[in-house]
């Protein structure tokens, strides 16, 4: 079983983080590899490709990451606005953060990277090989670029919940409500706008117009059980798997490839640096990814045309 352990977003168990960075026998541990040719050769053999995407993936198309010293928006790091104690305490400001990030990404594209990873997914199921697309990503850009079996397991921006009846739909408004037209400056000299929360989005459901709320998962709650049960066939079945911008310090993602490598199955990472869940690879390949991903997904020599 592969995801089991830690159902929560942003749970950071330090015990397991302190393992992941020294596993046993780490002194002895060789660097992963950056043998190009090698991986080559194990991706033209597999069925059943996972691919675990971070916000590495989207920051190179210039997607805000929050993490990190620059993890701001206004005078608030943004973290501490992704919780449900947050929006219950002042749904405006929290809506208004989301609405920033929400037509930040109207601007934004996919770049080499997703597109590479839509393309491989679309030719190798041509040839009856299967690629799945496991995603930390909130901004659907693995979508925009044309991948099909995507697991969101943090939700989506593009997603609203009612938080009176529970009705998920779909939501590409922009703006999302007129009341947030204009809104959401991420400057730290801007004032809330503190908006009535009747004129938040509202469900458009008969007889409801119960107050939404970003489909996102909140620091602190559960992950989606069928996403979950999803992700865990996947990655109990690969016999590939590819890290692409990933820290590997959100739980329970973070554990995901680590396990897979555990039962030997061999793992890639690409990313900007080495990561706590870098040594226990067998591939490493430092730079963008971008750069570093579309020529490991091309067409292989061995692919049939």
């Amino acid at each position: 079983m592969i995801v089991r352990q830690l159902p929560c977003r942003g749970f950071i168990n330090s015990h397991l983080h302190a393992n992941l960075r020294r596993p046993q026998g780490s002194q002895d541990m060789a660097r992963p590899s950056s043998d190009s040719a090698a991986l080559r050769e194990i991706f033209s053999k597999a069925k059943n490709i996972a691919i675990i995407t971070g916000a590495g993936v989207s920051a190179e198309s210039g997607v805000p990451t929050f993490r990190g010293a620059g993890g701001y928006w206004r005078k608030w790091q943004a973290k501490k606005l992704a919780t449900p104690e947050a929006f219950s305490r002042n749904p405006s400001r929290v809506w208004e953060f989301y609405h920033y990030r929400r037509e930040v990404m109207l601007t934004k594209n996919p770049n080499p990277a997703h597109l590479a990873i839509a393309e491989c997914e679309e030719r190798l199921s041509k040839q009856g090989r299967t690629v799945t697309v496991i995603t930390q990503n909130v901004d659907e850009l693995h979508r925009r670029a044309g991948s099909q079996n995507i697991l969101e397991i943090h939700g989506s921006l593009f997603k609203t919940r009612c938080m009176s009846c529970g009705h998920e739909a779909d939501n590409y408004k922009s703006p999302i409500c007129a009341a947030l037209e204009g809104k959401g400056a991420p400057e730290p000299d801007t004032d809330d706008a503190q908006i009535p929360v009747q004129q938040l989005p509202r469900c458009e459901q008969k007889g409801c117009h119960g107050l939404l709320r970003p489909a996102v998962v909140w620091f602190g709650e559960t992950l989606d059980s069928d996403i979950l049960t999803r992700a865990e066939k996947v990655l109990d079945s690969c016999d590939l798997c590819l890290v692409v911008g990933t820290s590997s310090i959100v739980y329970p993602a973070a554990m995901f490839a680590p396990q897979v490598a555990a039962r030997g199955v061999p793992v890639a990472e690409f990313n900007m640096e080495d990561t706590p869940a870098t040594m226990r690879f067998k591939f490493h390949f430092h730079g963008p990814c971008g750069t570093t991903l579309p020529p490991a997904l091309a067409r292989h020599e061995t692919e049939h045309a």
